[in-house]
């Protein structure tokens, strides 16, 4: 019969509470969300010299603001110069606030199978991108950022969807550091 497994159920092995911790939890979360940042001003967001260069962090989980899908970045690139070259499975976007320059990007075909096999295009695609410009990244795309005037810096906002690492899929290489 297909509800036979009712009849067989038994108390007296081992027992847990998951559901009412994640009340608990729910609970928490809900009070201590009253208290995150709605408004982050522009001279408490900070920056960093990371691997991929030079940041000033717009929204990030570490900020304590009511936001929990993107991470968005300020990226300055020196006139000249190029971002680190890096890959991560969230898609990204960004728009050129000033200054042109170009992207190269290495697609990847993915071959699931037991694990998951990378393999990333030996040639690079080129798209070239200007002040107003919007540029879209695929996901786990081998990607960098060049400025490609060597007299002007170049500014862009870059937003990726945290959800995707929270769902386990927390794939971020740097392949590359930027230029100190």
């Amino acid at each position: 019969m297909a509800f036979e497994e009712a009849k067989k159920i038994k108390l007296d092995g081992p027992t847990v509470d998951y559901y009412r911790k994640a009340l608990e939890r729910s609970k928490k979360f809900r009070q201590e969300y009253g208290r995150r940042r709605t408004v982050v001003k522009a001279t408490e967001m900070p920056w960093e010299k990371s691997p991929q260069g030079l940041i000033k962090h717009i929204v990030h989980e570490e900020m304590f603001t009511r936001e929990f899908a993107l991470e968005m970045y300020m990226q300055l690139l020196e006139p000249g110069k190029p971002s680190g070259k890096h890959r991560h499975m969230a898609e990204e976007v960004f728009y050129v606030i000033e200054g042109r320059g170009y992207d190269l990007h290495w697609d990847v075909e993915p071959e699931i199978g037991t694990k998951y096999e990378w393999r990333w295009a030996k040639e690079a695609m080129r798209f070239d991108w200007e002040e107003g410009d919007f540029v879209y990244i695929p996901p786990f795309t081998m990607h960098q950022h060049f400025n490609a005037d060597p007299n002007q810096p170049a500014r862009i906002i870059t937003a990726t969807n945290r959800v995707v690492r929270l769902l386990g899929f927390d794939w971020l290489d740097q392949v590359e550091e930027a230029p100190e």
